[in-house]
């Protein structure tokens, strides 16, 4: 089978936008004079979609549904505003860009970030690379929910084994899964080969060029 098409995480696959992520949230929780969190910690906050990630930053005793709901508002206005400031791609992801782009290799970014925010990132740090970007619109659709992962493939006319599904997480790979499409984890990201291999990874690649090898 060759694969025609990539599907990309953007969190931890693509880019390295934790310090942007945790600093827009320790603002929120600084001006509501809460504990911050470490860079470290947040790593294991983000992937299920910032208001989640907004839930388990908050102290347990200040998480009802009221305070978290205005706790993202702030949260993404601060994240808004900074959301390209420290985030950079990872080593290798520019140049494998380019070498699928030249290949007619068909792209997309498939996030748990919001919709608006994936959209910005990917075209402000990866121009006319991708054919789509897609972020978290409603809670219902967010991975590992494979529906948007579907719909790219009806969009591109492919069958899902002819997609990667390329990403760091759990619940990356279980998108992957539920979807029918060939599971990659990356290493470089915010879990560990382990649970990538635990979660469902058909395969683990620690360099970036390695997707080309795949393809």
């Amino acid at each position: 089978m060759k694969f025609k098409g990539i599907i990309f995480d953007l969190d931890g696959t693509l880019v390295n936008s934790l310090e942007d992520i945790s600093d827009a949230m320790n603002t929120v929780l600084t001006n509501l004079n809460y504990p911050t969190h470490t860079y470290d910690t947040y790593q294991y906050f983000i992937g299920s979609g910032l208001r989640n990630l907004v839930s388990k930053a908050l102290p347990v005793t200040n998480n009802s549904d009221e305070q978290i709901e205005i706790c993202f508002e702030c949260m993404i206005n601060e994240y808004r505003e900074i959301c390209t400031l420290k985030t950079k791609p990872y080593d290798g992801i520019v140049e494998l860009l380019k070498n699928l782009t030249s290949q007619n290799i068909k792209m997309a970014v498939f996030s748990n970030k919001a919709d608006e925010l994936t959209k910005k990132i990917a075209s402000e740090i990866f121009p006319n690379h991708f054919d789509m970007a897609v972020g978290l619109s409603t809670e219902e659709l967010k991975k590992p929910n494979p529906f948007e992962a579907l719909e790219i493939s009806k969009k591109w006319n492919l069958t899902t084994e002819e997609i990667l599904f390329v990403g760091d997480s759990d619940i990356d790979m279980q998108t992957a899964n539920n979807a029918n499409m060939f599971a990659v984890g990356v290493s470089w990201g915010y879990r560990t080969e382990q649970e990538l291999k635990n979660s469902g990874a058909k395969l683990v690649i620690n360099n970036a060029l390695e997707l080309i090898e795949i393809l």
